[in-house]
């Protein structure tokens, strides 16, 4: 017997307290145990407690990948805290500081520094957040803001890189066609991968909507109040919010007064350089001398890629550090565990965000929440109801990839039965199953990618959470919208994608405008134009 025939109903339930008492009381480790804790209730019919600690072990003791990320996420603290003691990053702010002169160039500058960084997203989140949180302080953007602009660009755009999750993908395709018997009569996995991406609407509306507010200097929801007190008033943050880390803080002062390029040039030269040959070399011993590139890409361990990298990052900082005379080394390995440490909350929500999703795979949330939506499927509204059961699931779990190893089994099946045994219908159901599982991811408490995003920036983690869900609500919407034109008139999705940019404009023009007039605040546009003479009251 299934967990879901187990459980049905009732196991949703772990996952919406987590997620309802995060929001309501902004204390996501907390919030996560009570979730994990109602689900060894629900799951032993007893106290739960036992079961509690042994799905918390097991989410660090059994799982290698979950251990490599955690190992990955230490290292880029690591890293990250020898690069500002050494002034690398201030070094990278005053370089910049002449050319990026306003909100704007700075918002512009991290947008497309997040679209460059395109082979992971925890890499990502630490080196784009890190590097631009100081000149983004100094134009007065809100640290939801720039957490927004971050976790919206990061994860989006590796789906679509040379990355770890397109090999997570491609896997998950395999997964799907060995689930519906599939053999030769459809795409190969690549191919299939490649066909899906304009299906993949949310990333790409995602992508184009972080420059549409960036461009335009238009916010509306609860990133207007953030934006306008941080303009107005100068508070990067609300009263009483608790960032989730703070470089000043946990790592103290810069050692120099005259920060260089090369202590941030080298570490991260260093941990790009090893990423690309690591992914090459484990690529080539993988898929054999003389592969094809798409073999190769398909072989390569990237996630491994990255813990060399990351480890490389360290080292060449410490290195530098030492040979540079700014430390010593008894200095170099404090700072090094100072940025282990600075880690240590996020790591936290990391383990009790797997923890969760261990709790619902063992209630069967995912199979429950899939099988409900299939009982409502049609050839029209497969894109749309494959979208949203991904993005309750990962909304629920905190987890894209986890979303993808439940629903992609089951989409690929369901949307070559529904197109008669055809490979018509498997490019939307793999694109709109990646759309929605990071959908879920960006609207979640207990993502770990957005987790990371708060933690690199410095933002408050809920409050980022918050700001956040109106713009991707957004487009969601907007992205569903264009689904179902496809599905009632096949039109092709390349016509279909600039419509959506045009509607996306429209809708944040005409919310920006409405907002702004309901709250009484000055119109961004408007403030925009006064940068020259923001107030201090």
């Amino acid at each position: 017997m299934t967990g879901a025939e187990t459980f049905g109903a009732i196991s949703v339930v772990p996952p919406l307290l987590a997620i309802v008492l995060a929001i309501v009381t902004r204390r996501a480790i907390l919030s996560l145990f009570l979730g994990i804790w109602s689900g060894g209730i629900i799951f032993t019919g007893s106290h739960g407690i036992i079961q509690t600690l042994n799905w918390t072990v097991s989410s660090l003791g059994e799982s290698l990948f979950n251990a490599k990320i955690l190992t990955i996420v230490m290292f880029l603290g690591g890293g990250v805290a020898m690069i500002w003691r050494l002034g690398g990053a201030k070094a990278i702010a005053n370089a910049a500081t002449s050319r990026l002169d306003s909100q704007r160039k700075v918002g512009l500058a991290t947008w497309i520094f997040g679209m460059l960084w395109f082979f992971g997203d925890y890499s990502n989140t630490a080196i784009v957040g890190t590097t631009m949180r100081d000149m983004a302080d100094e134009m007065r953007m809100s640290r939801e803001k720039l957490s927004y602009i971050i976790d919206s660009t990061a994860a989006p755009v590796a789906t679509f890189g040379i990355s770890s999750w397109v090999v997570y993908q491609l896997s998950m395709i395999e997964q799907g066609y060995e689930a519906a018997g599939i053999s030769g009569e459809a795409p190969e996995a690549f191919s299939l991968f490649l066909q899906s991406i304009p299906f993949n609407m949310y990333c790409l509306f995602a992508i184009v909507m972080v420059g549409i507010i960036i461009i335009t200097q238009r916010d509306f929801g609860e990133m207007l109040d953030a934006e306008h007190r941080s303009w107005k008033h100068g508070k990067l943050l609300r009263d009483n919010a608790v960032p989730m880390q703070s470089a000043e803080d946990s790592l103290g002062e810069m050692v120099t007064d005259s920060p260089q390029l090369r202590y941030f040039l080298i570490p991260v030269g260093s941990l790009i350089t090893v990423v690309f040959v690591g992914s090459a070399y484990t690529g080539v011993a993988g898929a054999g001398e003389g592969a094809a590139l798409v073999d190769i890409v398909g072989s390569a361990a990237f996630v491994d890629a990255l813990l060399w990298g990351s480890f490389s990052m360290v080292s060449m900082g410490l290195i530098t550090g030492v040979a540079g005379g700014l430390m010593d080394l008894e200095e170099a390995m404090e700072t090094i565990i100072d940025g282990f440490s600075m880690m240590l909350t996020a790591a936290s929500i990391l383990v009790m965000a797997w923890t969760i999703g261990t709790v619902t795979t063992e209630l069967g949330t995912g199979i429950y929440v899939t099988n409900v939506a299939e009982s409502i499927i049609s050839p029209m509204l497969l894109p749309v109801v494959i979208l949203f059961a991904s993005a309750v699931i990962a909304f629920s779990t905190g987890t894209s990839w986890g979303t993808m190893a439940i629903v992609t089994p089951i989409a690929i099946p369901l949307a070559w039965s529904i197109g008669g045994s055809a490979p018509t219908l498997l490019p939307v159901a793999v694109g709109t199953v990646f759309s929605g599982a990071i959908f879920g991811d960006h609207c979640s408490p207990i993502s770990d990618t957005t987790i990371l995003s708060s933690t690199f920036t410095g933002a408050d983690h809920i409050d980022h959470v918050r700001t956040q869900m109106y713009y991707a609500v957004t487009v969601i919407l907007v992205a569903s919208a264009m689904l179902l034109v496809w599905g009632a008139t096949r039109i092709t999705p390349l016509v279909l994608l600039p419509i959506g940019v045009g509607i996306l404009y429209g809708l944040v023009y005409g919310l920006s405008e409405w907002d702004a007039s309901r709250k009484d605040l000055v119109p961004q546009a408007t403030r925009t134009q006064q940068q020259s003479s923001p107030s201090d009251d």
